[in-house]
């Protein structure tokens, strides 16, 4: 029997690096989706404080990374625009879990992410992108501006440039999506 897989979206506002982080880890090249901004996109796509910002996902990006030889994730980063959102329910049909990435520049472009998984009762975990390795806020303050409504939900800081950073923001997902799984009795004797 082969290892067992399990689905992870990668998730979050416009900019927040989404792309970055699945590219980042996959021991594959990546499938992204990324096209240029283009001036028909200008008034639509707040690139405020993200200045720089070339391209967006349109779709979505792929990848996979293998945790133990027992266990390989699928990563599914979703497109980060409202205009784009039809996708989401797609992506997470079957989902374990996801990785809500945040801009701690611009932390009010995670709520859209944060609202939908918590409604929809996906767990998840929140990664504080450290852009350049800045600390902006605690992730205490973080914690108190997002207002998560579940105190358990692990909140923790990343690098989404860096591989064995997004790793380690996986394995935080996968423990925290397998310890909500209700406990199945053990069969009598």
């Amino acid at each position: 029997m082969g290892p067992q897989s399990i689905k992870v979206i990668v998730a979050g506002g416009f900019g927040t690096g989404k792309t970055t982080l699945v590219g980042a880890v996959s021991e594959i090249p990546p499938l992204t989706t990324e096209e240029v901004l283009t001036r028909v996109s200008e008034g639509v796509d707040d690139t405020g404080g993200i200045e720089s910002k070339t391209t967006t996902t349109v779709a979505l990006d792929f990848g996979r990374r293998t945790i133990t030889n027992e266990l390989v994730l699928y990563l599914f980063g979703t497109p980060g625009q409202d205009r784009f959102w039809f996708m989401w329910d797609e992506l997470s049909l079957g989902a374990t879990g996801a990785v809500v990435l945040v801009d701690p520049r611009r932390l009010d472009s995670s709520f859209p992410a944060i609202d939908y998984f918590e409604v929809r009762g996906i767990p998840f975990v929140v990664a504080v992108n450290l852009f350049h390795g800045q600390r902006k806020h605690t992730l205490d303050e973080v914690r108190e501006a997002l207002q998560l409504e579940d105190s358990s939900v692990p909140l923790l800081e990343c690098d989404a440039r860096d591989a064995p950073s997004c790793r380690s923001a996986l394995i935080v997902l996968v423990e925290h999506a397998m310890a909500r799984l209700p406990v199945v009795p053990e069969p009598a004797k």
